[in-house]
């Protein structure tokens, strides 16, 4: 689903050469619940941009559900984008003066879908983050918990292979966290593969693997709660 082989980021100014990636090895299944934590400054943003083609990348090879996308172009990666990855992130980057169903239908327009298409999309993906009464509603009318929980039908109104989520528990509290941890369990669960960022140590235990990434390198914790709590707190 996702193979990125010795890959390296570097970041350039006239005065100082930044190496935020550095022989970044990585392979994500189809179907997989990959959670990935590190410190601040680690490389785990990096790592994402360049998982959801919104970054290239200076040596290695990345290959994408099959596909190697070192050379595509910016409309090459667009498309790719937009055809098979979803982005969660942590503002939630809901428009304030839209109503539900046109936040997660402002993607859709830009995919060309027409509008029967597009409703029975928005509907259906409301309808699995469990606010399919609400479409009429505005973002402000929500708790935070179900802001995110748009954020994510969203993401899952276009069909995505996979999800990108960044930080997504961030600006919730533990129980509204917790709720949205579930609900990324249940879309894992029906076969969408998802590549999660967090600094929540307790989140990450859920996830079927645990990356952590430290100077730009990869550590595979494994599966194993009790041992991914153990590294966890020893290398933070």
């Amino acid at each position: 689903m996702l193979k990125m082989t010795d890959v390296k980021k570097v970041f350039r100014t006239d005065l100082v050469e930044t190496h935020a990636l550095r022989d970044f090895n990585l392979h994500v299944k189809e179907g997989d619940f990959v959670a990935v934590t590190g410190p601040s400054g680690s490389g785990k943003t990096t790592f994402l941009n360049i998982a959801g083609l919104l970054e290239t990348f200076d040596g290695g090879r990345f290959e994408l559900d099959g596909q190697d996308v070192s050379d595509l172009n910016d409309k090459q990666r667009s498309q790719l984008r937009n055809q098979k990855i979803g982005f969660i992130f942590q503002s939630f980057n809901l428009i304030p003066d839209l109503n539900l169903f046109d936040n997660v239908d402002v993607p859709l327009r830009y995919r060309g879908f027409n509008a029967a298409e597009r409703k029975k999309r928005i509907e259906h993906s409301l309808d699995m983050v469990g606010l399919a009464q609400r479409m009429k509603h505005l973002p402000s009318q929500l708790s935070g918990g179900q802001q995110q929980r748009v954020a994510i039908a969203r993401a899952l109104a276009g069909e995505p292979r996979f999800l990108l989520a960044d930080e997504p528990t961030g600006n919730l509290d533990t129980q509204m966290a917790n709720s949205v941890m579930d609900l990324l369990k249940e879309i894992n669960a029906n076969g969408t593969t998802i590549i999660m960022v967090t600094h929540d140590a307790a989140l990450a235990k859920q996830a079927k693997r645990n990356i952590y990434v430290l100077d730009g390198k990869v550590s595979e914790v494994g599966k194993s709660a009790t041992a991914n709590h153990a590294h966890l707190a020893a290398v933070q």
